[in-house]
């Protein structure tokens, strides 16, 4: 049994390196998303040059998406722990079901994410940032002499930098890593995951700037009288997110089953259809946060919204069932903000005055809920929610959406999303080691 003053500089030793790990942590994952938003930017233009060329420009987006999703499964298929979210085998690893990612990782989540995400694919920018963040700690921790465990806290909590850093949220980078990833709140794992998503974000403020990344208005808090409203919502926003979920598995499970086709060639199908959408309409391709800023300037009409809606639920899963390095859950924010506008339609259609300030607290409620259903982290989710738009007036709302959603989700006995996905990531893993060849 070791002694508390050993304990004590242990648990110093391991704040220090986590604050050093939350620099590197704060570069990679601020360099990554600027030039996310570089190439967000340039594929808006893209679009629009090849849609003043009529129809053969059609092709070029495709042509675009294809590309990007094939050089992403490619990446994947050298790397393959840098296949899909990443988030999945940072849980493994503190559960001591994989080893911690190897250096070369982070080359292949910058690389590939890049390519994958900033083609159109509609995957989320955490996934790479979270992973990348948890090789980087457990690799400095290899690297300072700690024992299997500290390592596996190291690797935990700068996965919560790299959250923080992916969605400019420190608060819900810190309760990720301790509220998904260790389900505890233990004071070894506390404080270098604060210290470590500190470090992370003021690095990553130095290039991407201090500011929320969706910029909202005033929203006024919603009557209390309306609580039972929200509550309704959230238990819809459950069955939402169940449905989400079992697609994400649906799509993987269909995609693999398609077994004449090699990987790359499938991604690069699955890219050129979500191109094809992207030339009918930006929106219906890429992350997602340029259509939530949209929605929270109310420039997105009601069928487009609705539209909208059906195509990412759909092409979302279809995107993340490539194979290409990138995430789940800033999708899933954009198709809560959806799905808050045709909840706040309908009731308005049901209920004509019942408040017309209320459409952008259902939206920021709405991607509060989805997420908790799907991921089941509620607190994660509203945390992360009020920290991207810098709004908490509709904090007691979305608590009673989001803890609505995730008892439904809870209650129906499916899995959270990632349990399923580290499930199939352990599996495929065991059949690599069965069939090197495979």
């Amino acid at each position: 049994m070791t002694s508390p003053t050993a304990d004590n500089q242990g648990l110093v030793r391991l704040c220090v390196l986590a604050v050093f790990a939350g620099c590197v942590t704060g570069v990679l994952g601020g360099a990554f998303r600027w030039c996310l938003d570089h190439l967000n930017r340039w594929r808006f233009e893209m679009l629009q040059w090849a849609d003043g060329l009529g129809a053969p420009g059609w092709f070029i987006p495709v042509a675009v998406t294809a590309a990007g999703a094939a050089f992403g499964a490619l990446v994947s298929h050298l790397v393959p722990t840098a296949a899909g979210s990443g988030i999945q085998h940072v849980e493994a690893v503190e559960r001591g079901e994989a080893g911690p990612a190897p250096l070369r990782v982070i080359p292949a989540r910058f690389f590939g994410g890049l390519a994958a995400i900033g083609s159109g694919l509609i995957l989320g920018r955490e996934g790479p940032t979270v992973h990348m963040g948890a090789a980087v700690g457990s690799e400095t921790g290899r690297r300072a002499g700690l024992d299997q465990y500290d390592v596996r806290v190291m690797q935990t909590s700068l996965s919560g930098a790299g959250l923080a850093v992916a969605f400019t949220a420190p608060v819900g980078g810190a309760l990720f890593a301790l509220e998904e990833v260790t389900h505890s709140f233990r004071i070894r794992v506390v404080v270098p995951t604060i210290l470590a998503v500190a470090a992370a974000v003021a690095c990553g403020h130095v290039i991407l700037g201090d500011r929320p990344d969706f910029r909202v208005g005033v929203v006024a808090a919603p009557p209390i009288t309306l609580l039972p409203v929200f509550v309704v919502f959230g238990l819809l926003s459950g069955l939402v997110g169940i449905a989400y979920g079992r697609a994400v598995l649906g799509a993987i499970n269909a995609v693999r089953g398609i077994t004449r086709v090699p990987p790359i060639a499938k991604a690069a199908v699955i890219g050129a259809i979500v191109g094809g959408l992207m030339a009918v309409d930006t929106d219906a391709a890429g992350g997602g946060d340029n259509l939530a800023q949209q929605i929270f300037d109310g420039s997105v009409v009601l069928p487009v919204v609705a539209a909208l809606f059906l195509v990412r639920f759909v092409a979302g899963p279809l995107s993340y069932a490539a194979g290409t390095p990138g995430g789940l859950f800033a999708p899933m924010l954009a198709l809560g903000a959806l799905w808050g506008v045709l909840f706040a339609a309908g009731l308005d259609a049901v209920l004509p005055q019942s408040d017309s300030t209320l459409r952008d607290a259902m939206v920021l409620a709405g991607m509060a809920a989805l997420f908790g259903a799907v991921v089941r982290a509620p607190l994660t989710g509203m945390v992360v929610v009020m920290e991207m738009s810098a709004t908490t007036t509709v904090a007691v709302p979305m608590l009673a959406a989001t803890a609505a959603a995730v008892l439904v989700a809870h209650l129906s006995g499916t899995p959270p999303v990632y349990d399923s996905l580290r499930e199939q990531m352990l599996a495929n893993d065991a059949a690599r080691q069965r069939d090197p060849g495979s």
